[in-house]
């Protein structure tokens, strides 16, 4: 093997160990640091963190990968959101046409089997509770922290792929014109747990995301193999209605009960779980270049960290990994050549699935049990079936497509318009489907105004 066919990765995450196992099968030799020990020895099979909503650019990558049959057989198709809402009715709303789905998946067992398929390849070498602690610029190296002890490892090419408080990207702080930008929400996460029903099925509906939206505040529930739910309340650090109000045990049952109160009979550990799990915070980073020289580059959540409100951290970190592999096919070993490719397009849309999952924190909170959004939802459905090549809904755009994400923002703005004509028709809101004429008026006239637009 041509011994310059060398890289190292910090960090061996679900980003960092699909690369790994990219970069191995295109006959390169790869060194996975990583500051944590292996989760396999411990035999975790719950997520860290929120549960993970795997949708096509994912897909796409572990197919490039050659890994996509087995995850496949450990996620669970969600084919919508399940609405709960305050007088304990539910209402779903699809997330696409049928049969279109994301997939739930358990973030520790979907690394671990990464990890697992990666250990597959001699050349691949992974390195646990080995920490990064500096990176050597000038000499594409890095300082790496075991037991007390200091070692150096250098490679022609580092990628970091080591979350969203990178080890590598604070090195690229220190280098001129590097720009940074750290932001976070004002909302706090915490998880609990639906265990499964005592014959070991499902207490809610399994093929759909549930969602509890309470304006201000919301709990969703993902749910996971073994029959159990893994719950998410995102509630805002302080104020009236907040983490900082729910010191007692009391306070949070009479919490629960007053606002998610269908769903109080199947969190069993309730209290337990509330003061014994930690408070996740919600971080946005934006960094642009993600490089240094050509040589060392940043990739998932060192390059792009985002709030999880649109379901696509993961998918954007594992999109990453397919558009190097993608460019590796048409540049071969000329890296200079990848990562300007990379470089001068994905930081856009780094940039632009930030916003969207922004966005869709309102809308999963605020809006989903709201009649006007639901109204817009149902003439999206009927006008993307009617013209499916001409109108594609900006959740499809985002999940069900590979469009660049840059362009689904781009979209989502025009289409607002749209939809501001649409939901102006008299009468529309009390029965939209008297009023498909009118609709498809204004949708072919939008169809004309939108195209000479981008002339």
């Amino acid at each position: 093997m041509n011994k310059t066919k060398k890289a190292i990765i910090s960090g061996a995450g679900l980003v960092g160990s699909l690369w790994a196992l990219l970069l191995a099968r295109k006959g390169y030799e790869v060194d996975v640091f990583e500051r944590r020990d292996d989760g396999r020895k411990r035999g975790f099979v719950g997520g860290r963190s929120i549960n993970l909503a795997l949708s096509d650019r994912g897909w796409r990558a572990l197919d490039r990968a050659g890994i996509s049959r087995t995850i496949r057989q450990m996620a669970i198709p969600m084919y919508g959101r399940m609405i709960h809402h305050e007088d304990g009715s539910l209402s779903f709303q699809p997330y696409g046409l049928d049969g279109q789905a994301i997939w739930s998946v358990s973030r520790a067992g979907l690394n671990m089997a990464l990890i697992d398929a990666a250990e597959q390849h001699d050349q691949i070498h992974f390195h646990f509770r080995q920490k990064t602690v500096e990176v050597d610029l000038a000499h594409n190296a890095l300082y790496i922290e075991h037991e007390d002890e200091y070692q150096r490892h250098e490679a022609p090419l580092i990628f970091g792929a080591d979350g969203a408080f990178s080890a590598v990207r604070h090195a690229l702080m220190k280098t001129p014109r590097f720009n940074y930008c750290q932001d976070y929400l004002d909302y706090g996460y915490k998880e609990l747990t639906i265990p499964p029903a005592p014959d070991g099925s499902h207490r809610l509906e399994p093929n759909a995301l549930h969602i509890w939206p309470r304006h201000q505040f919301m709990l969703i529930a993902l749910p996971n193999k073994d029959g159990s739910f893994t719950c998410t309340l995102f509630l805002p650090f302080e104020g009236e209605l907040s983490f900082e109000v729910l010191q007692r045990e009391r306070d949070v049952r009479i919490f629960f009960d007053k606002y998610f109160l269908d769903v109080v009979p199947h969190l069993p550990l309730l209290t337990e779980e509330f003061f014994k799990n930690p408070t996740g915070t919600l971080v946005t980073i934006r960094c642009k270049p993600w490089h240094y020289q050509h040589r060392v580059l940043l990739i998932g959540d060192a390059a792009h960290a985002i709030v999880p409100f649109y379901g696509q951290g993961m998918n954007a970190g594992f999109e990453d990994c397919s558009i190097l592999d993608e460019l590796m096919e048409q540049h071969g070993e000329d890296w200079h050549a990848i990562i300007d490719h990379f470089n001068a397009t994905r930081v856009r849309d780094g940039h632009a699935i930030a916003n969207l999952a922004l966005r869709n924190f309102v809308e999963m909170r605020d809006r989903v049990a709201d009649s006007k959004f639901l109204l817009r939802k149902q003439i999206e459905k009927y006008l993307h079936e009617r013209h499916p090549d001409r109108f594609i809904p900006i959740y499809s755009m985002v999940t069900f497509s590979h469009l660049p994400y840059h362009q689904a923002l781009e979209q989502w703005e025009v289409q607002d318009h749209l939809f501001e004509r649409i939901l102006a028709i008299p009468g529309v809101d009390q029965n939209w489907e008297a009023h498909t004429d009118q609709i498809e008026r204004v949708f072919q006239e939008w169809l004309v105004h939108s195209s000479a637009s981008r002339m």
